[in-house]
């Protein structure tokens, strides 16, 4: 394999959820499962969660659900993709996750329906 890709992993967090953070929570573990199968490929797997929602709480937003949230969430992902190589795109409906695959698209950058298709990834 070539150098490690930094690999977005899109799908949905606060849809489907009313706002309700369990929900959320449930979430984001989901799309946290597909970080080991990428790292363990050699990859860096990438979540724009990690990263909005830190800066959410240092701006004193009260969470995802709070006004500015509409400033921070999507804008940190697009910006995300200016460095990363490739798109993760897990099901469920999503128009962040959608969102992203357009961009990346448009980018040029691949986008990967499964985990199985992410070089290295071995099938579980």
């Amino acid at each position: 394999m070539t150098a490690p890709l930094m690999i977005l992993i899109a799908g949905p967090y606060a849809s489907g959820t009313g706002g309700d953070p369990a929900l959320m929570a449930e979430n984001l573990a989901r799309l946290e499962e597909a970080a080991w199968p990428i790292f363990r490929a050699g990859h860096v797997p990438m979540i724009g969660e990690w990263v909005a929602l830190p800066v959410l709480s240092s701006a004193g937003a009260s969470g995802p659900g709070d006004p500015l949230a509409a400033s921070v969430m999507y804008p940190t992902a697009e910006r995300l993709l200016q460095h990363c190589d490739a798109v993760l795109r897990l099901p469920g409906a999503s128009r962040g996750a959608d969102q992203d695959v357009a961009i990346a698209e448009s980018r040029g950058i691949p986008v990967y329906r499964s985990l199985e298709d992410v070089p290295g990834v071995v099938a579980a």
